[in-house]
């Protein structure tokens, strides 16, 4: 008993959270080996990926150091810097795929939409930290303007499928703070007169098509539909075993498309089998159920309300990737939360699990300050 103390007390004093940390590289050493098959073999892809892990890591535990109340300090502004880089994107991003969503200075090229993941959910917990709880209808209003702004930015560039995610890391802040049922329907009118706007003005043709698709992929199979009927191809060749290792022919055929970014499910799926995704879902479990295991124990609203945010959006980010690779949801362009490639993701990412170590760790100093 003694030494679990000591134990536990060493990795708070480190602020290190050992089974957050332990289930985040179990995963992250899942997605090399899925990222090396799924790649065909490209060294420079794999060796560009653990590159963003050393980083995404690096991040997470320089975080995992400051303290909760000077991230509450600094949210206004880090949100501020995050929507004046949306709308730099606007002015003068660079252009890939169609879409404007990258600044480029040279030497270093980022997504700010990824900068919005964590500025948006840290912004409406201090509001709700810094007010009377339950929410006021103007308070709620204002966190609804504060959360609305960067996602319709977002949509814009068009990149609909991370402005869902940064709308909801907001929206999961105010319903953990206990949101008043009337100003849910309030809300859920809003959003309700939002989406025909939303379908007529800021959606393109491809992504409507990707809605209308949905039901029946069959309509256009090598068209909008041939990436959903690949993965679905993919998933269930897999069977119960999979086909092993390096040995998947829907991805080293190249029939499946984007099969090392938002499609890597779909490789698993075929070589790892319903074991392999299986095991996968459980890591995400143990890691989403200790997320919101230090949401509760926390010392104060912002720490709650944040971490649980966090972990919510983290199920969320989990549940529209899998659902739109085996064919339930539209496809929109969400990466698989630590496995897929990509570097702006990983880091967003992982700067949000260092801000929940921060917080499991500083527990101490925040009961003190209380």
């Amino acid at each position: 008993m003694f030494r679990n103390f000591h134990r536990n007390y060493f990795y708070k004093k480190i602020h290190i959270d050992f089974i957050f940390i332990t289930v985040i590289v179990l995963l992250l050493l899942y997605s090399i080996f899925l990222i090396w098959s799924a790649s065909g073999k490209n060294i420079e892809i794999t060796q560009k990926k653990i590159i963003q892990i050393s980083i995404g890591i690096f991040i997470m535990l320089l975080l995992s150091h400051i303290t909760p109340n000077k991230y509450e300090i600094l949210a206004p502004y880090l949100y501020i810097i995050c929507i004046l880089l949306l709308i730099s994107v606007h002015g003068f991003g660079k252009v890939s795929n169609g879409a404007k969503r990258w600044l480029d200075f040279g030497i270093l090229q980022f997504q700010p939409a990824e900068i919005a993941k964590i500025a948006v959910p840290l912004m409406i917990s201090r509001l709700v930290h810094r007010t009377n709880l339950p929410l006021s209808f103007q308070d709620t209003s204002i966190s609804f303007f504060l959360i609305l702004m960067p996602s319709i930015l977002v949509a814009m560039q068009p990149d609909l499928g991370t402005a869902i995610l940064i709308f909801f890391s907001g929206i999961f802040v105010l319903f953990l703070s206990g949101m008043k049922k009337k100003f849910i329907i309030y809300f859920l009118c809003i959003i309700s007169c939002i989406i025909p706007v939303l379908w007529k003005f800021l959606m393109h043709d491809y992504q409507k098509n990707r809605v209308k698709v949905l039901l029946n992929p069959e309509l256009d199979s090598l068209g909008t539909g041939y990436h959903i009927l690949q993965s679905k191809i993919a998933i269930g060749s897999g069977g119960l075993y999979g086909k092993g290792w390096l040995l998947g022919t829907q991805s080293r055929l190249e029939f499946l498309p984007e099969r090392h970014t938002d499609f890597i499910f779909s490789v698993l799926g075929e070589e790892f089998g319903f074991i392999g995704s299986l095991i996968l879902l459980f890591l995400y479990l143990i890691l989403i159920v200790r997320g919101l295991t230090i949401a509760i124990q926390a010392k104060n609203t912002f720490c709650r309300v944040m971490t649980g945010s966090l972990m919510l959006t983290l199920f969320f980010y989990i549940f529209v990737n899998i659902g739109m690779v085996s064919g339930i949801l539209p496809i929109v362009g969400v990466p698989l939360p630590l496995i897929s490639y990509g570097g702006s993701a990983l880091i967003a990412l992982m700067s949000g699990f260092g801000i929940v170590i921060s917080i499991n760790t500083h527990k101490t100093i925040l009961s003190q300050k209380l």
